[in-house]
This record gives structure tokens, C-alpha cells and sequence, in this order.
């Protein structure tokens, strides 16, 4: 009888997880106007934007990479809500919309993640080992955005 039972409910949990594969979240990167991006406006060296297109920009632009695991649920599900509160907290796309005083608080908090070595996200770093950031790294970022920072005109 438990043979039985156990045997229906791994049929159950394989046709459920092979159900729950066409419910998937949308993951068409946005639009990007060149003219809204943080490129734009903004100085950034060679490097420092390199290292923000890789280890930042998967989850703070409109140019995200999709990787395989996007196409397997759930772990696409949890793919997109991280994508979405990255863009939502900083998108390096849509940088020219921030008012002045957003893009200054924004700068400081990219320092004092990185700094901290809460970004990117362990999680994050669990597969995309090339997107970790060397001590080097960390210090050429937040020079970088302090100096920009001081550049900006408070409006």
C-alpha cells in the first residue's frame, strides 16, 4: 500500500513540475534609448564599464543575458523577480531619467554594496562566477563613483 501511494505521488510531482514549465515569466529585455543610458551622460572609463556590463548589468539594465536556467521553472520565476527589484533599484539603462539627487544617492549606494560585498548578489555570484568582483575592483568602482558624484551639479 505505501509503494502505491508513494508511486502515485512521484507521478503527481513529475506531472505537476512538467505543467508548472509553461507557466513562465516574460523575459523580453525592455527597450533601450541610448539617450536615457548611464553611457551617455555620464564619464565612465573603459574599465569601470566593463565591470559594470559584468557583473551589474544582468540585473540593473535592459541588456540583461538570459541564462539556461531562465528557461526551467521555478527558478525562472525567481530569476525575474531578481531582475525586476535590480531594475527597480538601479537600472544603468534608464539612468538620465534619475533626478540629480537620485543619481547621487544611487552612486553612494553602488559604493556601499560593492564595499560591503552585498553586489552582486552571492546568490548570483553562486553561477556566475566571472561576475565577482576582486578587491581592486571594488576600490576602482567606488573612486569611480565618488569622483562622479563630485562632478554632479546639486540641483
Amino acid at each position: 500500500m505505501l509503494k502505491k501511494i508513494l508511486k502515485i505521488a512521484l507521478i503527481v510531482v513529475v506531472v505537476a513540475f512538467i505543467v508548472v514549465q509553461f507557466i513562465r515569466p516574460d523575459f523580453t529585455n525592455p527597450p533601450v534609448n541610448a539617450s536615457e543610458t548611464l553611457w551617455s551622460s555620464t564619464t565612465v572609463p573603459d574599465d569601470v564599464r566593463q565591470v559594470l556590463v559584468r557583473s551589474c548589468g544582468d540585473c540593473h539594465s535592459n541588456e540583461t543575458a538570459y541564462p539556461w536556467y531562465a528557461k526551467i521553472t521555478p527558478s525562472n520565476w525567481y530569476l525575474a523577480n531578481h531582475i525586476a527589484e535590480g531594475r527597480r533599484e538601479m537600472n544603468l539603462s534608464v539612468w538620465n531619467t534619475y533626478t540629480p539627487k537620485k543619481k547621487l544617492k544611487k552612486l553612494e549606494e553602488l559604493c556601499e554594496q560593492v564595499e560591503r560585498k552585498e553586489m552582486p548578489l552571492p546568490s548570483y555570484l553562486w553561477i556566475h562566477w566571472n561576475a565577482a568582483l576582486s578587491d581592486t575592483e571594488r576600490t576602482m568602482l567606488c573612486d569611480w563613483s565618488k569622483a562622479e558624484s563630485a562632478r554632479m551639479p546639486l540641483q
